[in-house]
C-alpha cells in the first residue's frame, strides 16, 4: 500500500512568467519510490497566482501565494508557490529590525519574502479597548484607559494581559468559546437532557476554565465520560450529539474529529473522496473505538439519560463495513497502529482513541486548538476554515502555526499561556489602517483586520454604554449575554447579530457579517432608544456627576470608544447646545445613539 506521496519541489519562489514541472513520487510500504506524476491529479488553490496543468506543469501567473496540490490514491501532497509583489522593495515599519517575539520574527520574514509592507502599531488607547473586548468581552472603564496611557512602564502591555486573564469576565468569555466548540445546547430531536443539562455542562466548563485546566485533560474527561448527566456533566456532550435511535458510532466520529482534531471526516462516513486523505475505512475504524457504548435514553419522568460502556467480554470490539461486510477493528486516523494496541485489555476502547488524540505526537490536537485561539484574537485562523486542517489546505504562515502548536503543547495545553503568547505580539498590536501595499492583504498579518464584535459581546457593550442591563427570560437581572449557558434563550438582538446555534463545531456558525437587518435594528430599535433614555441609565448618572454637558459628552466618548472627544465633535456639540430651545438631554441622547451606531463602536479595530 501507499505510505506517502511526495511532491517536488516542496516550495517554489518565482516571478510572473516562470514555469516548472512538478514531480510526484509515491513511497510504498516496502520502501520503494515510484514516479507517479503521470497518474497524479493536480490542482491549484489560487490559479490567478499559479496554475498547473493535467501533467503537472506549473506556471506563475501573478503575485501572491498558491498551494499546488497533488493527489494519488490515498496520498496528498502540496507545493507552496510564493511570488513577491512587484515594485520596489517596500518599507517595513517593524518596531524592531530584530523582534524578540518569535511570532513577529516569522511574520517579518514572510512579509519580506512577499514584499508586503506592514502597518504601524496602533495607539495604546485602541489596544486597551481591543484586549478588553477579546479577553473579557467588556469595554474598558475610562479610568482604566487613562491610567494605562499615563503608565510609563515598558511592560505595561504584558501586565495588563496577565491582569485580564485573571478576571471572572475572562472565565465567562472562554466558557462561551468552549460551549460553542462543544455544541452545548438542548438536544436536537428530543428533550431528555433539557436546560438543566445545558446549565450543568456550562457550570462544569466554567469551573475548569477558572482552574486553568489544560485542554488535554478537558478532552480526556469529555471523551471518556460515562453515566448520567447528573453524575457527570460531560456526558451531555455525547447525549446531545447523537440522534435519537441512532448508535453512538454512527455520528460521534465526525463530531469528535471536527472539535478535537480540527478535521472534517463526515463525508468519509459514506464514501471515499478522490482528493482527500481519509477514506471510508479510516472513518469506520475510528468509529470502532465507540462500538461498545450505548445511550440509554429516558424521558424526564423516567430518570436521566445515561451513556453506558458495554462490559460484555464476549463482544468483539469493532464495526462491520456497510458495503463490504468486513469486520474492522479500531485504528486511529493516522493509521499509526492497528487493532486495540492503544487500549488496555478489557477496558473501554475509547481509552485507546483518547490516548491517541491527546498524545503529544498527535499531528492535529494541539494545532487545531492553537489555530482556533489565534482566530479568536486575530479574526482569522492561520488555516481557514479552522475545522479543516489538511494537507490541501495549508496555513497562511506555517512557521507561525508551528510556533503556536509547540508553545501550546509544551505549556501543558494551557489556554492562558497561549493567549498571552499571542496577545503580547506586535502582530496583535498592529493598526487596522492600511498602506497602499497591504490594502488587499487579509491573510499575511501585515495589518490588523477589523471585525464586527460577536453578538454577545456587542449586546453587553450596548448595555454597558447605556448603563441598562438586558433582561433574559429565566435568568437573574444583570446576567450578561456572554454568561448565558443556553443559545436558545429568547433574544431578538442575539439572533439578528448571528449568535451560534451550536448545531456543529464549525466556527462558521457564528458569523461576523454585517447585514441590512442588523443595521436597521440599531437604527430603528425601540430597545436601544429605551436604554438610552432610561431614567436609571448612564445619561442620568452622568448628569449627577458632571454638570457641564460637554464634559458628559467627553465622558461618553471615553466609555464607548476609549478615547476623548475630538475637536470637531466638540464644536458640533457646543453648536447643538447653543441652538434656541436646545435641551442637553436630547443632544446627548442623540450623541449616544450616533456613537452606538458607529463602526468604531461595533467593530474590533
Amino acid at each position: 500500500p501507499l505510505q506517502t506521496l511526495h511532491l517536488e519541489p516542496a516550495q517554489w519562489f518565482g516571478k510572473v512568467g516562470d514555469s516548472m514541472p512538478l514531480k510526484a513520487m509515491a513511497e510504498w510500504a516496502d520502501g520503494q519510490r515510484t514516479d507517479v506524476t503521470w497518474l497524479t491529479r493536480f490542482t491549484s488553490s489560487a490559479p490567478a497566482v499559479a496554475s498547473v496543468s493535467v501533467g503537472g506543469f506549473a506556471r506563475i501567473e501573478g503575485s501572491g501565494e498558491a498551494a499546488l496540490q497533488a493527489s494519488f490514491l490515498t496520498g496528498v501532497a502540496v507545493t507552496r508557490a510564493m511570488v513577491p509583489f512587484s515594485g520596489p522593495a517596500q518599507k517595513m515599519n517593524f518596531s524592531s529590525k530584530n523582534p524578540s517575539h518569535p511570532i513577529d520574527s516569522a511574520i517579518q520574514k514572510h512579509l519580506r519574502e512577499l514584499n508586503i509592507p506592514v502597518s504601524e502599531l496602533v495607539e495604546d488607547a485602541v489596544w486597551v479597548r481591543r484586549i478588553h473586548l477579546d479577553l473579557c468581552g467588556r469595554l474598558p472603564e475610562p479610568e482604566r484607559v487613562r491610567a494605562f496611557l499615563a503608565d510609563k512602564n515598558p511592560d505595561k502591555h504584558a501586565l495588563l494581559v496577565d491582569e485580564l486573564l485573571a478576571t471572572d469576565s475572562f472565565n465567562d468569555i472562554w466558557t462561551l468559546f468552549l460551549s460553542e466548540l462543544l455544541q452545548n445546547r438542548q438536544e436536537r430531536d428530543h428533550d431528555v437532557r433539557g436546560l438543566r443539562g445545558v446549565r450543568s455542562l456550562h457550570a462544569w466548563l466554567r469551573g475548569e476554565v477558572a482552574a486553568n485546566t489544560g485542554w488535554n485533560a478537558l478532552a480526556r474527561r469529555i471523551l471518556l465520560a460515562s453515566g448520567t448527566v447528573g453524575e457527570d456533566p460531560a456526558v451531555g456532550y455525547w447525549t446531545m450529539g447523537i440522534w435519537e435511535n441512532k448508535p453512538v458510532e454512527s455520528e460521534m466520529p465526525g463530531m469528535i474529529s471536527q472539535a478535537f482534531l480540527g478535521t472534517r471526516i463526515g463525508c468519509a462516513q459514506c464514501h471515499n473522496h478522490p482528493t482527500e486523505k481519509f477514506t471510508q475505512e479510516d472513518y469506520l475504524r475510528q468509529a470502532a473505538y465507540l462500538s461498545r457504548l450505548k445511550i440509554d435514553r429516558k424521558s424526564p419522568r423516567q430518570g436521566e439519560t445515561a451513556l453506558i460502556p458495554i462490559a460484555d467480554e464476549k463482544m468483539q470490539t469493532g464495526i462491520s463495513h456497510p458495503r463490504l461486510g468486513t469486520f474492522l477493528q479500531p485504528r486511529p486516523l493516522d493509521r499509526s497502529v492497528s487493532g486495540l494496541e492503544l487500549a488496555e485489555a478489557g477496558s473501554d476502547p475509547r481509552v485507546g482513541l483518547v490516548h491517541w488524540i491527546t498524545d503529544p505526537k498527535n499531528p492535529y490536537f494541539a494545532k487545531a486548538m492553537a489555530n482556533r485561539v489565534w482566530r479568536h484574537l486575530m479574526g482569522r485562523g492561520l488555516v481557514e476554515p479552522v475545522d479543516d486542517l489538511r494537507a490541501t489546505n495549508p496555513p497562511s504562515n506555517p512557521e507561525v502555526l508551528d510556533l503556536l502548536e509547540n508553545r501550546f503543547r509544551n505549556s501543558g495545553y494551557n489556554f492562558r499561556d497561549l493567549i498571552r503568547f499571542i496577545a503580547t505580539t506586535d502582530a496583535y498590536r498592529r493598526s487596522s489602517s492600511t498602506l497602499p501595499g497591504n490594502k488587499t492583504d487579509d491573510r499575511n498579518l501585515s495589518h490588523f483586520v477589523p471585525r464586527r464584535l460577536p453578538a454577545e459581546v456587542l449586546l453587553d457593550a450596548l448595555c454597558q454604554a447605556t448603563g441598562v442591563s438586558e433582561n433574559f427570560p429565566g435568568h437573574p437581572v444583570g446576567t450578561r449575554a456572554t454568561q448565558l449557558p443556553d443559545p436558545a434563550v429568547a433574544s431578538r438582538f442575539l439572533s439578528t447579530f448571528g449568535r451560534s446555534e451550536r448545531v456543529t463545531a464549525c466556527a462558521c456558525e457564528k458569523t461576523g457579517d454585517v447585514t441590512l437587518p442588523q443595521i436597521l435594528f440599531l437604527i430603528n430599535s425601540d430597545t436601544l432608544v429605551e436604554k438610552i433614555n432610561n431614567p436609571k441609565g448612564l445619561l442620568r448618572q452622568l448628569e449627577k456627576r458632571l454638570p457641564q454637558a460637554v464634559e458628559r459628552a467627553d465622558s461618553l466618548h471615553w466609555l464607548c470608544l476609549s478615547r476623548p472627544m475630538d475637536a470637531a465633535t466638540t464644536r458640533e456639540i457646543e453648536r447643538a447646545l447653543a441652538e434656541p430651545g436646545a435641551l442637553a438631554d436630547e443632544v446627548l441622547g442623540d450623541l449616544v445613539w450616533s456613537l452606538l451606531n458607529s463602526r468604531e463602536f461595533s467593530f474590533q479595530h
